[in-house]
């Protein structure tokens, strides 16, 4: 877990920051800073910012999900979330800096939502009511995911 903390902490925003913007995708529809731009959504919802009441999967099936996150098991390419349009949104931000700096500080919000109460649960529209350890591989996954998408591996 030391690993992906330290990951999330330190290097993944120097990561994002060396892509080319004008890089092309593997596999999905989003763009580089479209890309950047869903991260931040999830890191949103990982500190706290974006609630969500429900929980799309079934109750019996989330140990399993859960399982699922702790796992080393990549996300797979083309991995369809349902509470996304199949066309991107369009960018908020005028500059791929712009993106990047949001998403540094949702990032951030993680880390300060987490160190002020690890005992918390936030919910995953998908995974569940999780606790510090599974956010924190939830969103490594999540982050190498897309990295991977373009052409950056571990």
């Amino acid at each position: 877990m030391q690993k992906k903390e330290q990951f999330l902490k330190t290097e993944y925003i120097h990561l994002i920051k060396q892509l080319d913007p004008l890089a092309e995708r593997k596999w999905g529809t989003m763009n580089v800073q479209q890309m950047i731009e869903h991260m931040s959504d999830a890191f949103r919802m990982a500190n706290g910012k974006d609630v969500y009441t429900g929980i799309l999967t079934p109750e019996e099936k989330l140990p399993r999900v859960q399982a699922f996150v702790l796992s080393e098991t990549p996300f797979k390419e083309n991995t369809k979330n349902v509470l996304m349009s199949e066309v991107p949104k369009d960018v908020k931000f005028g500059t791929i800096n712009d993106s990047i700096a949001e998403l540094e500080f949702e990032l951030n919000g993680f880390v300060a939502q987490w160190e002020a109460n690890k005992n918390q649960t936030i919910r995953n529209p998908f995974f569940g009511d999780l606790d510090y350890n599974h956010w924190v591989s939830l969103l490594y996954k999540h982050c190498w995911h897309h990295l991977n998408q373009f052409g950056v591996y571990q």
